[in-house]
């Protein structure tokens, strides 16, 4: 996080300190360590803090010099202290990502650069967010995004402020209209966060209060006259409100929200306490850590990009060795980078200072522009290595036109000629599927519609958890139900990721936490355990569909929990050979709920079901290359080339011979 220094003079032992807790609990929730599942709450100390310090420089700037105050010496102060590190992360990151990482994943990187260096981050990861969005630990410079918070906060800020005082010099006037804008923002955040997480995550509107909290304890009480004996119960009641914050909120918390208020309501009480000896703010480890705490927060993300982009994430010894390379990477940085440019930097005039900074981060900037405007330079790596990474793009050419996205209407595409030849249902997976059913029709008279929505199970009276896919959901199964009965004969096929819906994901990302349940049943299913509520569920969808026209079901899909066009990929660039699978075993333990609701279904109304596993699994192992090349183009997507090894299995569907 960006740190916010005072001058010397008015430099707190108390708040360098407290950067340390923060930047602690960041870097351990991000290798995974046990005990800090809600360590991103060190973002909220943080952004308190600057909120603190930004309010000391702008309105003591105008006790002190009243209109003189500069706006521009005030965004040049804070260019000098949080645009080196950050230009030279970015310059580090795209070099190794010209040597290591493929045309998307690099091109990629270069619109993220961008991104960071012009401050608008957090936007750019807001607008990406989405079910084909890459997973949080593919994106190198995703934690910026809090810089690209606060440096919007003190654009803003001091302007706003600056126009106020200029109407109404008076302190409390400015702390009253801050304590408004803190009421708003909170509100805003309360009720948003669990319609719009991401938004609400990401976005400075439902951030800001946490910067004003820190604000209105400067406006209030910046010295305050306090008991030691009070000052030492505030501090450990701060800390322990952080602490537990850190400790006990799960990481699937809805955040900011309401739960926000703890560990901001935590740096309030420690702000207020004061206390420049203390033990556990005051000593030279915190001072340490707080002094590097900007460069600890720059450098501890890629290092844990970089475990993912080596497969050892899960490896405690390489946690342990990433911990170790982010400790020294980040106070290498400080040593190197922080100190010596704000030294350079405070010795310049403006006018030299400010080109200095332009130039160093416009080269940067224009290296980003040119990997962005050349679509990640391919060629640059290994041919064999290219050609695996490519095996992620071999998807249905016709995904973003036919495979719809919550809330948007399904658009019922075809595939094929004048006369319905198959349904295909379902989510995602279905439509990994569409082009390899149209190809088993064996009649070019016949096409297939498709029928796939995003995240959405083909399952009545179930509803999604996450807010943004509860309704469309319901409204995707509900038109699926009512059309299929106008059309004509044909049949139809069911496929979705069921256990993802029942169990949540094999392991974290993107798409959720393990063991986190996508989907909540009705009042009529109270009493029942979610898998059997699940089996009914499932038979009764399937059986109604099977009233209207030839119902098949098609068993899960092996899930292998490693993206593997991008795990051999790098396998090769490191010079090694990997394939990704999994054990028949553990197939069956992750799916059995399923296949025991889909055997249901077949006993009670005749459905039928198609098996992949002959097709996907050899040797007690489900695969995900075939010859030496990807079928998946992520860890649970088949890509184009791995639905064709199905084709025979669905020709079975239109009476034609395997």
């Amino acid at each position: 996080m960006t740190p916010a220094m005072p001058t010397e003079r008015d430099f707190r032992p108390d708040i360098n300190g407290l950067r340390a807790w923060a930047v602690a609990a960041v870097v351990l929730y991000h290798f995974g360590v046990p005990g800090f599942q809600g360590g991103f709450a060190g973002v909220d100390v943080f952004f308190v803090l600057s909120g603190f310090l930004m309010t000391r420089l702008v309105v003591g700037g105008l006790q002190a010099q009243g209109d003189a105050f500069s706006i521009s010496a005030f965004y040049l102060a804070r260019a000098r202290r949080i645009v080196p590190a950050l230009a030279v992360l970015c310059a580090v990151l795209l070099v190794l990502g010209a040597v290591f990482l493929a045309p998307l994943d690099f091109r990629r990187l270069g619109q993220h650069a961008l991104a960071a260096l012009t401050f608008v981050s957090n936007i750019k990861f807001w607008s990406e967010a989405g079910y084909f969005d890459a997973a949080s630990h593919e994106k190198w410079l995703l934690h910026t995004w809090s810089l690209s918070v606060e440096w919007q906060f003190y654009l803003l800020y001091p302007v706003l402020v600056k126009l106020l005082w200029r109407r109404l010099p008076d302190v409390r006037t400015v702390t009253w209209w801050i304590g408004g804008a803190l009421v708003v923002s909170l509100l805003a955040s309360v009720l948003l966060t669990p319609r719009m997480p991401t938004a609400s995550f990401f976005l400075l509107q439902q951030r800001a209060w946490e910067l004003l909290a820190g604000g209105l304890v400067y406006l209030l009480a910046e010295r305050p006259r306090i008991r030691p004996a009070l000052a030492r119960a505030l501090e450990f009641a701060g800390l322990a409100l952080i602490v537990g914050t850190v400790v006990l909120v799960p990481a699937t918390a809805a955040w900011p929200g309401w739960l926000a208020t703890l560990p901001v309501l935590g740096t309030v009480l420690v702000l207020l306490a004061a206390r420049p000896a203390s033990l556990w703010t005051g000593s030279r480890l915190p001072q340490w850590a707080g002094n590097a705490s900007y460069s600890l927060y720059l450098w501890h993300w890629p290092a844990v990009v970089a475990l993912v982009y080596l497969g050892r994430q899960r490896d405690p010894m390489a946690l342990a060795a990433g911990v170790g390379v982010a400790l020294v990477l980040g106070h290498l940085s400080w040593q190197w980078v922080e100190r010596p440019t704000r030294r350079a930097l405070s010795g310049l005039s403006r006018q030299r200072a400010v080109r200095w900074l332009a130039g160093s981060a416009g080269v940067v900037l224009v290296a980003g522009v040119v990997v962005n405007a050349g679509k990640g330079l391919p060629g640059r790596l290994p041919a064999q290595a290219e050609r695996v990474y490519a095996a992620e793009h071999d998807q249905n050419p016709r995904r973003n036109e036919c495979h719809a996205t919550p809330p948007a209407p399904v658009p019922g595409c075809t595939y094929g000629g004048p006369t319905l030849g198959a349904i295909v249902v379902g989510d995602s997976h279905a439509a990994s599927f569409v082009r390899s059913v149209e190809q088993a029709l064996g009649d070019p008279a016949r096409h297939v519609l498709d029928w796939t929505y995003a995240s959405c199970p083909t399952l009545a009276g179930v509803r999604r958890t996450h807010p943004v896919y509860a309704e469309p959901c319901a409204r995707f199964v509900r038109h699926v139900m009512a059309q299929s009965a106008t059309l004509p004969a044909a049949p139809i096929l069911v496929i979705n990721r069921w256990s993802y819906y029942l169990h949540g994901p094999m392991e974290r990302g993107v798409d959720g936490e393990p063991g986190e349940a996508q989907i909540a049943f009705g009042p009529e299913d109270n009493g029942a355990g979610p898998e059997q509520a699940f089996r009914r569920r499932l038979v009764e969808t399937a059986c109604s569909l099977a009233k209207q026209r030839p119902t098949w079901l098609l068993r899960p899909i092996p899930e292998l929990g490693a993206d593997v066009p991008r795990t051999m990929a790098r396998a090769v660039l490191l010079g090694q050979q990997r394939r990704v699978s999994i054990s028949l075993a553990e197939y069956h333990a992750r799916h059995r709920a399923v296949w025991e609701a889909q055997d249901a279904a077949r006993d009670q109304c005749g459905v039928q079901i198609l098996d992949p596993l002959p097709y996907l699994c050899s040797e007690g192992r489900c695969w995900g290359d075939r010859d030496g090349m990807p079928v998946y183009y992520d860890d649970d997507h088949l890509n184009e080339r791995g639905a064709a090894l199905l084709r025979p299995l669905f020709a079975r569907m239109f009476n034609r011979a395997p």
